[in-house]
């Protein structure tokens, strides 16, 4: 059913002399143009809000002076209490969109979480189980690193995407701009936000199996004797040479001499965010050990994650407490 809005046209004046007078004008909303219809919810807005400056400089200030006392807050807790502010974070990733996400019924999004959850649940359980099965260190990270791997890889295919979009090649496909956008920015966001949730649940399950696995503890002291042949990650034997090219993979070397079996080391290092040796603590030399530059957990990447992590996880409870205050004071 089509709309019909009214819009007043004041002072108009005439070459003949007439007073001026307020006309309406009608129109029908639905034979406009998208753009066309976007400037009038605009000029409503912007009527609607007429005379409101003084209301909308405080509201400005609540909100400026909540997010610097939030951010000192939540600096604080990471600093003093890292654990309890890591697993508060990780939740609020996890739930914090599923929220948003089902009240606006975007059901692929939901389909992907729902995929992600029960096999990252499965994992997570399974890394958490005391005594620890020898086979699975080696199940949590491939599926951290194949994770880690194809989040990626979207994250990459979406900032190109993004790119050849605002240099106008998707026209040579014609492609609309909009759609193309869209989908750059949609795969963009796939790619970080399942990369920031699995690299926490992974270090999660590697804390969880390095406590279990018998050569980690805290104080940095081995707990058991390592032999030469023996993978510190999983304790199963290493039937692949160092010099030798493996079938499925290969066992690399850390400058301490220890060896490791390829999906162990690097999913201790990479997906886990353990950057030393899990038998004697000494820093493992990433450039040495991988020679692909995507793999080396970077400065800018981990600050990155951490932007992603605060502004999926803290800004949506934050505006959510500024509104309150917002209402509590009778702003709108």
């Amino acid at each position: 059913m089509a709309g019909v809005f009214e819009v007043e046209v004041d002072g108009v004046e005439h070459d003949h002399g007439l007073e001026h007078h307020d006309e309406p004008i009608q129109f029908d909303v639905s034979k406009l143009s998208p753009e066309e219809k976007w400037r009038v919810e605009h000029a409503k807005m912007h009527a609607k809000h007429e005379g409101h400056q003084a209301m909308h400089a405080e509201m400005v200030l609540i909100l400026i002076v909540t997010l610097v006392i939030a951010q000192l807050v939540l600096v604080q807790w990471k600093q003093r209490h890292p654990k309890s502010y890591n697993l508060v974070t990780l939740f609020q990733m996890w739930v914090v969109p599923l929220y948003f996400t089902t009240k606006l019924h975007w059901w692929r999004f939901l389909t992907t979480s729902f995929i992600f959850s029960v096999i990252t649940a499965y994992v997570s359980y399974r890394a958490t189980r005391k005594p620890l099965a020898c086979t699975t260190p080696r199940l949590v990270y491939k599926w951290f690193l194949l994770l880690y791997k194809i989040s990626y890889a979207t994250g990459i295919v979406g900032y190109s995407v993004v790119m050849f979009t605002l240099f106008g090649i998707n026209l040579i496909f014609r492609i609309k701009p909009e759609d193309a956008m869209d989908f750059g920015v949609s795969l963009l966001f796939y790619g970080l936000y399942y990369g920031v949730l699995g690299r926490d649940f992974a270090e999660m399950c590697a804390d969880f199996m390095a406590s279990t696995v018998g050569y980690y503890s805290a104080s940095g002291m081995p707990t058991k004797h390592l032999s030469d042949n023996i993978c510190a990650v999983c304790g199963q034997p290493i039937l692949v040479d160092v010099s030798e090219e493996g079938i499925i993979e290969n066992t690399y070397r850390l400058s301490c001499n220890h060896v490791f079996h390829e999906f162990c080391i690097r999913g201790w290092c990479i997906v886990g965010k353990k950057q030393m040796c899990p038998y004697c603590k000494e820093k493992v030399d990433l450039k040495r050990m991988f020679s692909n530059p995507w793999e080396r957990p970077h400065v800018m990447y981990g600050q990155l994650l951490d932007w992603l992590r605060y502004l999926v996880a803290w800004q949506p409870v934050i505006i959510g407490f500024v509104q309150g205050i917002n209402y509590m004071l009778g702003l709108e």
